[in-house]
């Protein structure tokens, strides 16, 4: 290729790239449009969560990593929920019914708990195959983090702090 020519691609290539990363940054994804039924038999909608900064905690009681974020989780929402938090806790579908619900009354889980049994919410999510994996949703109901893995709570904090004005 003429070095010329090379040269003056070069910055269109650059302005493109440029171009395409900002596109991402701004286009952010918005929350499935997904209804929850909790164990207890109440439904909850994403989007009746609007202005809310919503949790989304897919998780498992034989998860060694969601059974030790937890009491954190729990202590978030009793900091945040006040000032417009909400967590849902998704169990997933291979947990039985029996230990998702004797895990929650054991531990006294405060926030909203649902069993995926058909796994359609683990698909809207996009095949939520690991856990704990959690989905963080702005008040607009756009999503600001996903984290696989146990959630880095300074940082989650920081990030409430930040999303709630608090």
């Amino acid at each position: 290729m003429n070095p010329l020519l090379k040269k003056s691609l070069l910055p269109i290539f650059l302005i493109l790239l440029l171009g395409f990363l900002l596109l991402q940054l701004n286009n952010k994804q918005p929350a499935p449009n997904v209804t929850f039924t909790t164990i207890d038999s109440r439904e909850i909608t994403m989007a009746s969560l609007k202005n809310k900064v919503v949790l989304v905690n897919f998780w498992a009681t034989d998860c060694p990593g969601c059974i030790k974020e937890m009491p954190e989780l729990i202590h978030t929402y009793q900091e945040f929920h006040p000032q417009g938090l909400e967590i849902i806790a998704v169990a997933m579908p291979h947990d039985e019914i029996t230990q998702i619900r004797n895990y929650s009354q054991s531990q006294q889980l405060p926030f909203p708990v649902t069993h995926d049994r058909d796994a359609q919410i683990v698909q809207q999510f996009g095949q939520v195959n690991l856990t704990p994996t959690a989905f963080i949703y702005n008040k607009q109901g756009y999503l600001i983090q996903r984290t696989i893995g146990e959630l880095d709570f300074t940082a989650l904090k920081q990030l409430l702090n930040k999303e709630l004005g608090a």
